[in-house]
């Protein structure tokens, strides 16, 4: 079983930054992925980034509606804290949503398996972020 609390979000005007905090409670984290998404408004969730807890290997998204977030958004994380953070600058208009921590059990690793929500079991309540213009 595996918890997690975000934090972090708020109120940004463009151009500026925010960073994300989830704090991950359980046993044998290193077996797990960790991974933030994403949620506007109408539309579905959709994957922003990803690692594993053991070597770290991130992946970020990669579609159309989410390349801008390359380059812009770092995943990382701190063992000593559990905790795994988002890292957000040039913030955009766009990238308003409401934003989840998503934990599952590492099996395989790649693009793919990272950016698939069904590949994760437990999910954080989220943490709302607005880019004003």
């Amino acid at each position: 079983q595996v918890q997690l609390v975000e934090s972090g979000g708020g109120l940004v005007q463009y151009g500026g930054s925010l960073r994300l905090a989830c704090i991950v409670s359980g046993r044998d984290l290193d077996d797990y992925q960790l991974g933030w998404f994403r949620q506007a408004p109408g539309k579905e969730r959709e994957f922003v980034a990803a690692l594993t807890w053991r070597h770290l290997l991130p992946y970020y998204a990669d579609s159309e509606n989410v390349r801008r977030v390359n380059g812009r958004f770092t995943i990382s994380r701190d063992r000593d804290k559990n905790t795994v953070f988002l890292e957000m600058n040039n913030l955009k208009a766009e990238d308003t949503a409401v934003y989840f921590c998503a934990a599952g059990t590492l099996k395989y690793w790649n693009a793919g398996t990272a950016g698939n929500p069904h590949n994760y079991a437990y999910w954080g309540q989220g943490t709302q972020v607005t880019v004003s213009s």
